[in-house]
């Protein structure tokens, strides 16, 4: 058997034609075949996207990617996955905490990297990961987790934040399910978790409008479990943890995992994330293509731009407001065609007109006044 080994062994020669196609060579006694291999690119040291340390015996877990939001892509994906195993696997760490490096905690799941010009369609291999999209976000975690949250924590973002157990939020922090604008479905656990945490009622509305929650209110509503100063987050975080860490931890952990079942026992909690991923319909698919593209068209090629929601300068949805504020324009007929100005006060164009009267009048009275003065 040795023998016939070491003939093939110097039979057999293998070598690489295009490395940058990841292509190779096989010929076996003279006859050659080519074939494609998977060769894992070089990992730069210096762009580590996650950090993983400890501070005593607490697992401090890092979002680290280079771009202002902290948004995950696949691959970072997998590294926090990884992470969050080899926090489990350590029997000498009983609490975890994961933080944002930067402005933000994360603003969930890179879309631009879902879409480019490139491609006619967006990839689907997010909704495959067997882990989530942006972490561990499709199963229970053995040991809790304490998530300090910074700046922005929004989309799938927010929903990594709910797969932890206890939340410690910046006073300037913002929540908010942004990724309805752009039509991406909720597919990290956000539809199981966050009913059992406040209810359907509140979390019906989160959802539904994904409108932008502050810090008061995620606390008074159970998102978030405290509020601190700017700055203090991580601090108050490790803070917590290292208090949970103090307790005899088989009893805690076994109230935990009691705790989680009895939480998600109609349906179960995997039925629960089944039922999220399995009910995706092409007509979703569809419409998170056509948000992905219009993302890459507006924020990828031309990058001068947010979509962050600016500060809103009055209530669009109050009519009388906008019929008041919309009189303001002395020459309403100059803007009025405007698309957005039409869709907003297009209905309610003849009370502006009548106050914008009336305004005016107002103020040539007042003209005259002065000037008889």
């Amino acid at each position: 058997m040795t023998k016939a080994i070491d003939y093939l062994a110097k039979c057999v020669h293998i070598t690489c034609q295009n490395a940058t196609q990841n292509r190779c060579n096989v010929e076996v006694l003279g006859f050659s075949k080519t074939f494609h291999v998977d060769i894992p690119a070089k990992e730069d040291p210096s762009k580590n996207t996650v950090l993983f340390s400890k501070d005593g015996n607490i697992t401090l877990i890092g979002l680290n990617k280079d771009n202002d939001g902290n948004t995950i892509d696949a691959e970072t994906a997998i590294k926090i996955c990884d992470a969050f195993i080899k926090f489990e696997s350590d029997d000498a760490s009983p609490v975890a905490v994961l933080y944002g490096v930067g402005e933000s905690f994360c603003t969930g799941f890179d879309i631009l990297d879902l879409a480019s010009d490139e491609r006619s369609e967006i990839s689907m291999d997010i909704l495959m990961l067997p882990e989530g999209s942006v972490g561990p976000t499709r199963r229970m975690l053995t040991k809790p987790v304490v998530c300090a949250i910074t700046g922005y924590c929004v989309a799938s973002g927010m929903e990594l934040a709910l797969s932890c157990d206890q939340r410690v939020m910046e006073t300037t922090a913002k929540m908010g399910f942004f990724n309805r604008r752009f039509g991406v479905p909720i597919i990290d656990g956000g539809t199981a978790r966050l009913p059992a945490i406040i209810g359907i009622s509140r979390a019906l509305d989160l959802i539904l409008t994904g409108r932008i929650l502050e810090a008061t209110e995620a606390y008074e509503i159970g998102v978030a479990n405290k509020v601190v100063p700017v700055g203090d987050a991580l601090k108050e975080a490790v803070n917590l943890a290292q208090f949970l860490s103090k307790f005899p931890q088989e009893a805690l952990k076994h109230d935990r995992k009691s705790m989680q079942e009895s939480s998600f026992e109609a349906i179960g909690f995997e039925s629960a994330i089944q039922n999220e991923i399995m009910s995706i319909t092409k007509e979703i698919v569809d419409e998170m293509q056509d948000g992905a593209k219009w993302f890459y068209r507006n924020f990828k090629i031309n990058n001068t731009g947010t979509w962050m929601p600016a500060e809103m300068t009055m209530a669009d949805w109050d009519n009388k407001v906008v019929v008041k504020e919309a009189a303001k324009v002395k020459n309403f007929k100059d803007v009025e065609h405007i698309p957005v100005i039409k869709q907003v006060i297009g209905p309610h164009k003849n009370d502006i007109e009548k106050n914008a009267v009336c305004t005016s009048e107002k103020e040539d009275g007042n003209d005259k006044d002065k000037n008889n003065k």
